[in-house]
């Protein structure tokens, strides 16, 4: 049985090893995604998230990535909700837009982003409960289509 043993031995090794390889061009690859992301937002090339809701009249929210300024992934409202959206408020009143063509509707009528006492855009980290309110021009906007492919 010894000699089985240090082949099995040899083997387990070499698998240790390639699954460490496979680790390590995935972190590089998504490094190297994360800073042509940065990159594109410096440059201008990935709007920020104001700017996106005046120029979006349609679509689904989930439609779109979000990245925040320093890099981070994120999803819209509340975490654990179903749908993402955003409040708008006009000082008084809120409501929460779960479409850009509402948003934009609101948004072009001059609701801000936000609660009354708390503007800002409501995000969260994708598969996390962390949420938290950002200044929506950290926010940057990408289609999924293009970061998928």
């Amino acid at each position: 049985m010894r000699p089985l043993e240090e082949d099995l031995q040899a083997l387990r090794t070499e698998r240790d090893v390639l699954l460490t390889e496979a680790r390590r061009r995935h972190r590089q690859q998504s490094r190297e995604s994360r800073r042509d992301v940065k990159e594109a937002m410096r440059s201008g090339a990935i709007p920020a998230f104001t700017d996106f809701i005046e120029s979006a009249e349609a679509g689904a929210f989930s439609d779109y990535i979000y990245t925040l300024k320093t890099g981070g992934q994120v999803e819209l409202g509340f975490a654990g909700a179903k749908a993402q959206s955003i409040a708008l408020t006009d000082g008084r009143q809120t409501t929460w837009a779960t479409d850009l063509a509402e948003s934009h509707q609101r948004f072009l009528s001059g609701w801000d982003l936000g609660t009354p006492g708390r503007p800002g855009l409501r995000v969260h980290f994708s598969g996390t409960r962390q949420e938290r309110l950002v200044d929506p021009g950290q926010v940057f906007v990408r289609p999924r289509s293009k970061a998928s492919g």
